[in-house]
């Protein structure tokens, strides 16, 4: 039985190498090697394809995070409604520009912030919601906008795992005052190092995070703020825009596992991913909810099948935002989760035997019978 890695991105460099290298020489040959004629090129490409008017390159997901906030002047004082059951990042964000992260439960069936319980906890403090696409799950955006636009506040939106993920007719991304985006080597759309984008139909704010991703530079050597400096390499956003020209077969491709996923392991004791209606999941993970789950993690790493547990722990009680005042049992699904979710392998290269094998070695973890 052969091993079933996690994610295997080295049939999608071999495909690319070819492409890549050259351009990677013409970069080179160029003299420009930050911020040049192929970020240029990816932000007009990626704002055409999310449907925005302007995307602005970064250097990485978080700081697409943090300069929106910024840009939006979210700061000390400010509230800011997000959901606990994410990567650190995510809150992370709205900490370092000096905001409190409010935390919202979830929904079972998503994994994503139960938009009916967000006014709930929306406070004359509150500034912006920042809501996240989880395992490129798309959210009702349309609940999110309304709401937000009802009580005057920004959207965020945190697309890290969702490029290319939409809700109705409107990519993620595109319906918030801002989208964030992560290139990081495992997304859906992944460059070879770290990479990040706001994508925004508003001028004033993707003008603000132009400012401010070079260190607020208004002239050589002038500086009239407080920046920061994320910028893009231009190897990494020749790469992009290569793999974003065949974003439409990857996400088949990982659509394609993920319904043999749901076919080979439907009648199991296991929660599913629940796409919604009206939506396009992407699929970045394929996350399932399991009962006595480090057990059956660790039958599937006996017979090879690497898995991830995303995430192991809820935000409102990581050690750092214990002072909060979130108590045990405060935010009950988002606790229950955390104990229960395994991530399987599923890349847009997975062959059927390998899904089947994942499959199988699962059910006989499930069940008991080999």
């Amino acid at each position: 039985m052969n091993a079933v890695p996690f994610l295997d991105l080295s049939i999608e460099f071999w495909r690319l190498e070819t492409e890549w290298l050259d351009t990677i020489r013409a970069s080179g040959a160029s003299g420009r090697f930050i911020m040049g004629p192929q970020v240029t090129g990816f932000e007009r490409e990626a704002a055409e394809y999310l449907g925005v008017e302007h995307a602005v390159a970064v250097a990485n997901g978080t700081d697409a995070l943090w300069l929106s906030l910024r840009a939006l002047q979210i700061g000390p004082g400010d509230e800011v409604i997000t959901t606990p059951f994410t990567f650190f990042a995510t809150a992370e964000v709205i900490s370092q520009v000096g905001a409190t992260p409010v935390f919202v439960d979830i929904c079972e069936d998503t994994f994503n912030l139960d938009e009916d319980q967000i006014a709930a906890r929306i406070t004359s403090n509150t500034r912006a919601i920042v809501p996240v696409h989880l395992f490129g799950q798309p959210l009702d955006m349309d609940k999110i906008v309304a709401l937000a636009q009802d009580s005057g506040l920004a959207v965020v939106e945190d697309c890290a795992q969702a490029f290319g993920a939409r809700w109705g007719d409107a990519a993620v991304g595109s319906m918030g005052d801002t989208g964030c985006f992560s290139f990081y080597p495992t997304k859906v759309l992944g460059c070879y190092g770290d990479g990040g984008m706001v994508a925004t139909r508003r001028a004033d704010v993707a003008a603000r995070i132009r400012h401010l991703r070079d260190h607020s530079a208004v002239a050589a050597y002038i500086h009239d703020g407080v920046g920061h400096n994320s910028r893009l390499d231009e190897i990494q956003a020749a790469l992009l825009r290569i793999k974003l020209r065949t974003i439409g077969s990857a996400l088949a491709e990982r659509r394609r596992v993920a319904s043999r996923y749901a076919e080979r392991l439907d009648g199991l004791d296991i929660v599913l991913p629940s796409p919604r209606a009206g939506s396009e999941h992407v699929f970045n993970s394929y996350t399932i909810r399991v009962a006595d789950r480090d057990r059956v993690r660790q039958k599937l790493s006996d017979q090879g099948i690497a898995s991830a547990v995303y995430y192991p722990q809820p935000l409102h009680k990581q050690p750092v935002y214990r002072s909060l005042g979130n108590r045990n049992g405060a935010l009950p699904v988002s606790e229950s989760v955390c104990g229960q979710v395994i991530s399987l392998p599923i890349f847009p290269d997975m062959t059927s035997a390998q899904i089947d094998q994942v499959c199988a070695v699962l059910a006989s973890a499930i069940t008991g019978v080999t």
